[in-house]
């Protein structure tokens, strides 16, 4: 019975991501462009409250921060990060999203970061859009250092995009370890669970007087967080 219920748990949160996303928050940012932020937090919050989940922040975010580095597991990731705060961030998303119907259109609409793991020069074009981002476009920066979902406790080996960014525009980053999102939607499994979904902010690096380990100071710290939210809350990434 429980398996049945999460099954259709997770037919209904598709149900809702894409309605909201594709007849509300798609036309609106598109007729609304000024505001994109504020529609994207508020239709954000509703598809949360409708999930029956609720984004919680341990920590402080840092607003003076420039990159924020998440670990990750689905979409409910930025779903739940959007729905917290009132930023306007720049989420940098694998090129081939921006190809899929609705998300993609979505991923256009909002102007974020494509990034091409296939060419030796998007090292180049991620530099530049990360600097014009914060100095032009006054918004932070969001990446998921593993490059891909994890299917487990572990965290990937962070790839290097991150840190060379970070280290040629010396920047302030903030790891941001979050909790509850796969128990909430796993898309792998389509299954869904009643899951709040939790934010820990860890402390800010900045990269002008970090130590040269920073980059694997912040994998750890973050890997350690994670195991003690499975060990204190019982609540898995």
């Amino acid at each position: 019975m429980n398996a049945i219920f999460a099954k259709v748990r997770f037919i209904w949160s598709a149900f809702v991501i894409f309605m909201i996303v594709s007849f509300l928050m798609i036309p609106l940012v598109f007729v609304f462009r000024k505001h994109k932020g504020i529609i994207m937090h508020k239709l954000n919050r509703i598809i949360m409250f409708l999930l029956g989940s609720r984004s919680i922040q341990v920590g402080t975010m840092d607003l003076n921060a420039d990159m924020y580095l998440l670990n990750h597991q689905g979409i409910v990731d930025i779903i739940a990060m959007e729905a917290l705060q009132t930023n306007h961030l720049r989420w940098m998303a694998k090129k081939e999203l921006f190809n899929i119907p609705y998300i993609g259109q979505l991923l256009h609409l909002g102007d974020m970061i494509s990034v091409d793991r296939e060419s030796k020069k998007s090292i180049l074009k991620l530099l530049s859009d990360v600097k014009y981002s914060i100095d032009t476009l006054n918004r932070k920066v969001v990446i998921f250092p593993e490059g891909t979902r994890s299917k487990s406790q572990k965290l990937l080996h962070f790839k290097s995009g991150a840190k060379i960014i970070a280290e040629k525009l010396e920047l302030k980053v903030q790891p941001v370890v979050v909790t509850g999102s796969r128990m909430l939607v796993d898309e792998a499994k389509k299954l869904s669970h009643k899951s709040d979904v939790v934010f820990n902010f860890l402390p800010t690096i900045d990269i002008k007087t970090s130590s040269e380990d920073w980059y694997e100071d912040i994998q750890k710290q973050m890997q350690e967080a994670i195991d003690d939210e499975l060990r204190f809350n019982n609540r898995g990434r």
